[in-house]
C-alpha cells in the first residue's frame, strides 16, 4: 500500500516542485498570464493524452495521435475555405474524420491480429500522406477574431465575448473532457474492461468479455480525442501545415507515462494523465523563461520518460517478486 501511494503521490509532488521552481528562478513566471499560457499550451496535448490512456491501460500503443489531429484540422479547414462549407461542417468533418481513423486502427488490430506499433505507425504514415494531399501540400489558416467566423476563437481558445476579455475557454472544454473520460474509464463496465484486457486479454476473452469488440472501441475513442485535440490546435495556433504532426503524438503519449500509466498495461489513471499534461504545459513555458531554449524542453522531457519507465518496471518487478 505505502509503494502504491507513494507512486500516486510523485507526479502532483513534481508537479508542485517543477512550478515552485520556475516561480523561484524564472522571469514573471508566477503571474496570471503565465498560469494562462500554461493552460493554453496544454489544451491539445491533454486531448490527445485522454484518449491514448485507454489505449495504453489496455496493453496498446497508438503512434498515430500527431498525425491524426493534424490531418483531421487540415480537412476540417480545407472544406471549410477552398468550397465554402459553413465552419460548422467544416468541424464536424474533422471530428468524423479523426474518429474513423481510430476506428480503422482498432479493425486492423482487434480482427487482422496487426501489432498495434505496425498498424497505427502505418496510419501516422497514411495521414500524413493524405492531409499533403488533399490540401495540394497548402498551409490551412483557420479564421481569427474580428475576420468572418471569428467566433471560433472566442468558443474554443479565448472568450472575448462581452465583458469576457481573454478568458481560458479552452480549459473549460479540458476539465468537462477529463471529467468525462473520468467517469468512462472508473464509473463504467467498459472501463472494467479496458483494465481487464491490459492485465490479461487472455483470461478477459475467457471470462466473457468481447475482447475485440471493446479494442475496437477504445481506439475509435482514442481517435475521437485526436479529433479534438486537432480543433483545439487549430483554435490556438490558427494555422495547420500540411504533413506535420509526426513526433507530436510523443506529447500526448510522455504525458501518459510522467502520470504514472503503466506501458504493460493494467493499471494507470486519468487524474495521473492530467497532472502529466500539466507537467508537460508548466516545462514548455518554464523552460525559456529561465533562459532555455526548445531543445532542453527536449531533452528533459526525455530524461523525464525514462525515469518514469524506469520506475514503472521496477514498481512491476516488484510486484511479481511480492506474489
Amino acid at each position: 500500500m505505502k509503494k502504491i501511494n507513494l507512486q500516486k503521490a510523485l507526479a502532483p509532488a513534481a508537479l508542485i516542485a517543477l512550478y515552485v521552481f520556475f516561480a523561484i528562478f524564472g522571469k514573471n513566471f508566477f503571474d496570471v498570464y503565465t498560469l494562462k499560457t500554461i493552460l493554453e499550451t496544454s489544451y491539445y496535448v491533454g486531448f490527445m493524452a485522454f484518449g491514448v490512456t485507454f489505449v495504453i491501460i489496455s496493453g496498446g500503443i497508438d503512434l498515430s495521435l500527431g498525425a491524426n489531429m493534424m490531418c483531421s484540422a487540415l480537412l476540417g479547414c480545407y472544406v471549410y475555405a477552398k468550397h465554402g462549407w459553413p465552419l460548422w461542417a467544416g468541424l464536424l468533418l474533422c471530428v468524423a474524420f479523426g474518429t474513423f481513423v481510430g476506428f480503422l486502427n482498432g479493425v486492423m488490430i482487434a480482427k487482422f491480429k496487426l501489432p498495434p506499433f505496425i498498424a497505427t505507425l502505418g496510419t501516422q504514415m497514411a495521414t500524413l500522406g493524405l492531409g499533403a494531399i488533399i490540401t495540394n501540400v497548402q498551409t490551412q489558416r483557420y479564421p481569427t477574431v474580428g475576420t468572418a467566423d471569428g467566433w471560433f476563437k472566442d468558443v474554443f481558445y479565448r472568450c472575448n465575448i462581452g465583458s469576457i476579455k481573454g478568458f481560458p475557454i479552452g480549459a473549460v472544454y479540458l476539465v468537462i473532457a477529463f471529467v468525462l473520460s473520468l467517469v468512462l474509464l472508473n464509473c463504467t463496465k467498459f472501463g472494467h474492461y479496458v483494465y481487464a484486457i491490459g492485465s490479461n486479454e487472455e483470461a478477459a476473452r475467457l471470462s466473457g468479455v468481447k475482447t475485440d469488440r471493446y479494442k475496437i472501441l477504445i481506439y475509435t475513442i482514442c481517435g475521437l480525442f485526436c479529433a479534438l485535440a486537432g480543433i483545439f490546435y487549430a483554435a490556438t495556433y490558427t494555422t495547420v501545415i500540411p504533413g506535420t504532426g509526426n513526433g507530436l503524438e510523443m506529447n500526448g503519449i510522455t504525458a501518459v507515462i510522467i502520470g504514472g500509466t503503466s506501458m504493460a498495461g493494467g493499471s494507470g489513471s486519468m487524474v495521473g494523465t492530467l497532472i502529466g499534461v500539466l507537467i508537460m504545459s508548466v516545462l514548455k513555458t518554464g523552460l525559456p523563461s529561465i533562459g532555455l531554449q526548445s531543445q532542453w524542453q527536449t531533452f528533459i522531457t526525455g530524461m523525464v520518460v525514462i525515469g518514469a519507465v524506469l520506475f514503472d518496471m521496477a514498481r512491476v518487478r516488484a510486484a511479481r517478486k511480492a506474489k
